[in-house]
């Protein structure tokens, strides 16, 4: 582990070196820390692989006061990062949170990104049911903030594995707000309001087209019309492009829950 003093903050990142003339590849992740990406990143060892820990998260220690999560200032904090390691430009693998965070790398720094894999990010401006999206986005913090992290996961996995819009039929089969347990502190980096600058963030559509960067954006295979796999599309649509697919879903990279070897052959054949 190395780390970057930036305003506000000290960034915690690892380097796995390998000598040779690859583009440095970036893998992203928010809320998710540097160590969901292991198992991916072992499996470019011909690649010098950088990851990191967002300002607030994991190793990452923040000064700043805030608790707020916004793509803005992690872009920031990634370009500074880029600038410091002098690998510009990198390839950038990006994912949920991440994703948007790189979106806005390459709206701002576009010639710190050769190539972005921006996969499944959680946009809701891009959907036709976006306030049913931040509807069903504020009952998962009060569940949260009712019952506790428990309580706020189970809520926030029925948002995520809803398939389809967000109708009248999703919030008529969600169950009561719970009336006991320990209330959450609304501090957790997914289940509160700190991260929901990131899925408020509207894409400057006009700046990712312009950019020199190359951008593709991945939907998991068996992601179907979940709410990821729509702000996915939705994105892509915005930018004129077509999805690509990957294996799995949302957290396919992941071992003993996607299929990282099948899905870094299909990240290898979009880079190389």
């Amino acid at each position: 582990m190395s780390t970057l003093s930036v305003p506000g903050a000290t960034l915690a990142y690892d380097v796995r070196h390998v000598p040779g003339e690859a583009v440095p590849l970036l893998m992203v992740g928010q809320p998710m820390t540097a160590e969901g990406f292991t198992a991916l990143a072992g499996l470019f060892t011909d690649r010098t692989v950088v990851t990191y820990d967002p300002r607030g998260l994991g190793r990452s220690e923040r000064t700043d006061g805030r608790t707020d999560n916004t793509p803005q200032r992690q872009a920031a904090d990634l370009h500074l990062l880029i600038e410091h390691l002098a690998f510009a430009p990198v390839d950038v693998f990006a994912s949920s949170g991440g994703a948007v965070t790189a979106l806005e790398l390459v709206a701002t720094h576009p010639y710190d990104v050769r190539t972005l894999v921006a996969h499944e990010p959680p946009i809701n401006a891009v959907l036709p049911d976006a306030d049913g999206a931040v509807r069903a986005r504020a009952h998962f913090h009060e569940a949260y903030l009712a019952g506790g992290r428990e309580a706020g996961m189970a809520a926030f996995m029925a948002m995520t594995r809803w398939e389809g819009e967000f109708t009248d039929e999703y919030f008529a089969q969600l169950p009561p707000l719970p009336s006991a347990g320990s209330p959450g502190e609304d501090d957790d980096p997914l289940l509160s309001q700190a991260s929901w600058p990131i899925t408020d963030y509207r894409p400057d559509a006009g700046r990712l087209r312009a950019a020199p960067t190359r951008i593709v954006i991945g939907v998991g295979e068996e992601s179907g019309t979940t709410y990821t796999a729509r702000t996915a599309r939705g994105v892509a649509d915005l930018l004129g492009l077509t999805p690509a697919v990957f294996p799995s879903h949302h957290g396919g990279f992941l071992p003993g829950y996607g299929k990282p070897d099948e899905f870094a052959v299909t990240l290898r054949s979009i880079l190389d």
